[in-house]
C-alpha cells in the first residue's frame, strides 16, 4: 500500500512538471489544439501523462518497488503504441478510420481470450477501440477528459483490487495520479490540452483494464458493468451520433455538438461543466463498482442504461451551432475558408477605394466670398442738401457784390 502511494505521488509530480516543461516546445512545433480559435492551447499534456505513467510504472516494476505482475507489461506497451498513434493524429490529422483500426489491433493483443473466449474476445477488442475513440472525443473542453479519466481510473482500480489484481490496481493508480498532475494545467482556463495522444492512452488503458477485470464472469452483468464505468464517454458519443445523423452531417467531422458544448449553451461556466460532467462520471463509476463487488444487484446498471439515452435526448433538444453561424460550426474548415474569403474580398474593395481616392482630387470646401458689383452701378456719395441762402450766394456774380458794397458804403 505504501509503495503504491509513493508511486502515485511520483507520477503526479512528474506529470505536472513535464506538462509545464513541454509547453514551450509544443508551441514552437505548432502542436496546438485546433478547436481553440481565441487562444492557443498546446497539446503537451498528453505526452506528459504518457511519459509519467510509463516511466513510473516501468521503474517500479523493474526495481520491485511496485511490481505490476504478469501481463501488465504487454498492456502498458500496447497503450504506449496507441499513444504514439494519437500523437501522429495530433501532428498530421490522421483519419479516424486509421485510428480505429490501429487501436483495434492493439486491443486484440491484450484481450485475455482464455477467460473470455474468442467471440467475446473479438467483441471486447472492438469495444475497447470504440471507448478509446470516445475518450479522445471527450477532449473537447477544458478539464473534461482529465476529470472523467481520474474518476474512471479510481473506479476500475477498485474493481481490480477486489479481484486481487494488485499490479493492475497499481498501474491504474499511477495513471490517475498522472492525470491529476495534468489537471493542474488543464483546469479552466487550460494552459495545456490532453490531445489525442493522452486521451487515447487513457481510454485504452481504462477499457482494457476493465475488460481484464471482468474476464471470466457473467457476460450480461459484465457488459452492464463496463457500460456503467464508461457511461459519460458513451453518452457523449451517442449525443454526437444522434445530432449529426439527424442533421445530415458527416459523423467524423468535428463540431461544437458535444456534451460540454450543450451544457455551455445552457448557461454553465467552463468550471461548472467540468464539475457536472465529473459528477455524472462518478455516479456511473460508483454504480459499476458496487455491482462488480456485489454490494448492489445487477439491476442497478439499468438505471445507468436508461439515464444515458435520456440525457442524450434532453441535450439533443438544446440548439447547437450549425455550419456558417458563429465562429464555431461543425464544418470548421469550411467556416474558416468562408471567413477568409470574406476578409479577402473586403480587403480588395478597400484597396480599390483607396486607389480611386488617390486619383480623385478632393477640393477643400469653398469659403464664402462677397460679390463685387460692376463699376457703373457704384453711386457717388450724396452731397448734403443746400439751404436757399447758400444757393443764392453761390449764384451771385462778383461784380454785383462789389458795386453794392460801394454804393451802400
Amino acid at each position: 500500500m505504501l509503495y503504491g502511494i509513493v508511486a502515485a505521488t511520483t507520477a503526479l509530480l512528474l506529470a505536472a512538471v513535464l506538462a509545464a516543461l513541454l509547453r514551450a516546445p509544443a508551441l514552437r512545433l505548432g502542436l496546438l489544439d485546433r478547436r481553440q480559435r481565441q487562444r492557443r492551447v498546446p497539446l503537451s499534456g498528453g505526452v506528459a501523462v504518457v511519459l509519467a505513467t510509463c516511466l513510473v510504472a516501468a521503474a517500479g516494476d523493474r526495481t520491485g518497488f511496485a511490481p505490476l505482475g504478469e501481463g501488465m507489461g504487454a498492456l502498458l506497451a500496447a497503450g504506449a503504441g496507441v499513444a504514439a498513434l494519437g500523437l501522429v493524429a495530433d501532428a498530421w490529422r490522421l483519419k479516424t478510420r486509421f485510428l480505429l483500426v490501429g487501436t483495434a489491433v492493439a486491443a486484440a493483443c491484450v484481450v485475455p481470450y482464455g477467460d473470455t473466449g474468442v467471440p467475446a474476445g473479438v467483441a471486447a477488442a472492438g469495444w475497447i477501440a470504440c471507448v478509446t475513440l470516445a475518450f479522445r472525443a471527450l477532449d473537447h473542453a477544458d478539464g473534461v477528459a482529465g476529470t472523467v479519466g481520474v474518476v474512471t481510473a479510481f473506479g476500475v482500480a477498485a474493481c481490480a483490487a477486489a479481484e486481487v489484481m494488485d499490479g493492475l490496481a497499481v498501474l491504474l493508480s499511477v495513471l490517475a495520479a498522472a492525470l491529476t498532475g495534468f489537471l493542474m494545467h488543464n483546469w479552466p482556463p487550460a494552459r495545456v490540452a490532453l490531445g489525442g495522444c493522452g486521451a487515447m492512452f487513457t481510454g485504452f488503458l481504462l477499457a482494457a483494464a476493465a475488460v481484464t477485470t471482468r474476464a471470466g464472469q457473467d457476460a450480461v452483468t459484465g457488459a452492464g458493468v463496463l457500460f456503467a464505468l464508461t457511461a459519460v464517454a458513451v453518452a457523449d458519443a451517442a449525443l454526437v451520433v444522434l445530432t449529426r445523423r439527424t442533421a445530415g452531417r458527416p459523423l467524423l467531422r468535428r463540431g461544437p455538438d458535444h456534451l460540454a458544448h450543450r451544457l455551455r449553451r445552457l448557461g454553465l461556466t467552463p468550471a461548472g461543466v467540468t464539475v457536472g460532467v465529473g459528477t455524472a462520471a462518478f455516479a456511473g463509476v460508483l454504480t459499476g463498482t458496487l455491482v462488480h463487488t456485489g454490494l448492489l444487484g445487477a439491476g442497478a446498471v439499468l438505471w445507468v442504461a436508461g439515464g444515458v439515452p435520456a440525457v442524450a435526448l434532453v441535450l439533443w433538444r438544446v440548439r447547437a451551432r450549425v455550419p456558417g453561424q458563429g465562429r464555431g460550426g461543425p464544418d470548421a474548415r469550411a467556416s474558416r475558408e468562408a471567413r477568409a474569403g470574406r476578409e479577402t474580398r473586403a480587403g480588395r474593395e478597400a484597396r480599390m477605394d483607396r486607389a480611386a481616392g488617390a486619383h480623385r482630387e478632393v477640393s477643400p470646401r469653398p469659403r464664402p466670398r462677397f460679390r463685387r458689383q460692376p463699376v457703373a452701378l457704384v453711386r457717388p456719395p450724396r452731397e448734403p442738401a443746400e439751404s436757399p441762402l447758400q444757393a443764392s450766394r453761390r449764384t451771385e456774380s462778383p461784380q454785383v457784390g462789389g458795386s453794392l458794397r460801394v454804393r451802400n458804403g
